[in-house]
């Protein structure tokens, strides 16, 4: 697929343009001919939005804009630090109410520093997540998008009460009462472990899902948190692992879902994704460490244990295993090089006898 066409095409032809072009007026397409082979076809990768003038507020696609749950859980103590003691910046006061909200306020309670003596580490890298502590810190990351959402804007595919997921009669205010952080927990926990799937899916299971709210305009709510997270991650699993998960493998899990209801729901997902399903490693990596930023704002930290002579030697192992495929790699890519001394023979000085 070139950018060229010399057949199938008549020469006076002209290649058609989108129709969506009133929701960017400023980008323009090129349709200018080519010389020797005929008319200028448009490759695929010409027709991507340029990067000033797609959407940067999106924090699913670009590194530089602010994930959405980081906000949103910033919100309960930002109106908890006004109603207390209303001051301009809290952490900039010196008063006695800002100095005590400091210290009571969850997040902000004591925690162990490293000396020179004992260093304290966990076992959490941005490319090998802790399972548990990353499913804990993707539902809490949930669970304040739901509390703190805008509106409720929703769609009947992911209504729970017309596709239901289990056979029990779901309450008549499952629409106003928002789950709390530990039912989010378990129902995310319980997939993930009958399909083994990895503490990275989880990651990406929060990119397809804040993806969806930006793209959709939709807002996770009491009436479609539970298909909304079954569906990011069931096209996450896909995406990421290897061995992907089949959807009856789900139905398995679920029991009482169809593999026709789990088919329709993946099926608008992509839709209402525009078949954008590419995570970059800068947006894999502002979503690790802002789900740690969350974490420490809510007494979810990872756990940290001293550094041992056991854990630096396997850290240091694991480094020199990484250095290695990174210079095995280099290699292969590397073209080797010849010097200009090389092409005229090896140059004799001439020696000086006195």
């Amino acid at each position: 697929m070139g950018n060229t066409v010399s057949c199938c095409v008549s020469p006076s032809g002209s290649p058609k343009l989108p129709r969506q072009v009133e929701c960017l007026e400023d980008y323009q397409i090129s349709t200018e001919l080519s010389d020797d082979t005929g008319p200028y076809l448009q490759h695929i990768s010409d027709r991507e939005v340029p990067d000033d003038l797609a959407l940067e507020s999106n924090p699913s696609d670009h590194a530089r804009a602010s994930t959405i749950f980081l906000s949103k859980s910033q919100t309960d103590v930002n109106v908890l630090w006004i109603l207390f003691c209303g001051c301009a910046w809290l952490y900039g006061c010196k008063c006695i109410k800002c100095s005590f909200f400091l210290k009571v306020s969850p997040g902000l309670v004591s925690k162990k520093y490293s000396s020179c003596s004992t260093i304290f580490i966990d076992d959490s890298t941005v490319s090998q997540p802790n399972l548990k502590s990353t499913i804990k810190c993707v539902t809490l990351a949930i669970y304040y998008n739901i509390k703190n959402r805008d509106s409720d804007r929703s769609l009947d595919i992911f209504d729970e009460k017309m596709h239901p997921l289990s056979r029990e009669q779901v309450p008549d205010d499952y629409s106003r009462t928002d789950p709390e952080h530990k039912l989010i927990y378990r129902f995310v926990r319980t997939l993930f472990s009958a399909a083994q799937l990895t503490a990275e899916c989880a990651i990406v299971t929060l990119v397809y899902l804040e993806r969806l709210l930006t793209y959709a305009e939709l807002d996770i709510c009491p009436s479609n948190w539970k298909r909304i997270v079954l569906g990011a991650i069931l096209l996450a699993s896909k995406v990421w692992d290897d061995q992907a998960v089949w959807n009856v493998d789900y139905c398995q899990i679920l029991k009482d879902i169809t593999v026709e209801d789990m088919n329709e729901m993946e099926r608008h997902f992509l839709e209402l994704l525009q078949f954008n399903i590419n995570v970059p490693a800068s947006v894999y990596a502002k979503y690790y460490f802002d789900l740690r930023s969350l974490a420490d704002g809510n007494n979810l930290s990872f756990p940290l244990e001293p550094l041992s002579n056991e854990r630096a030697q396997k850290l240091e192992a694991i480094s020199r295993l990484c250095e290695d495929k990174y210079k095995d790699l280099s290699r292969v890519a590397m073209r080797r090089s010849l010097s200009a001394d090389n092409l005229v023979g090896i140059r004799r000085s001439n020696a000086v006898l006195s």
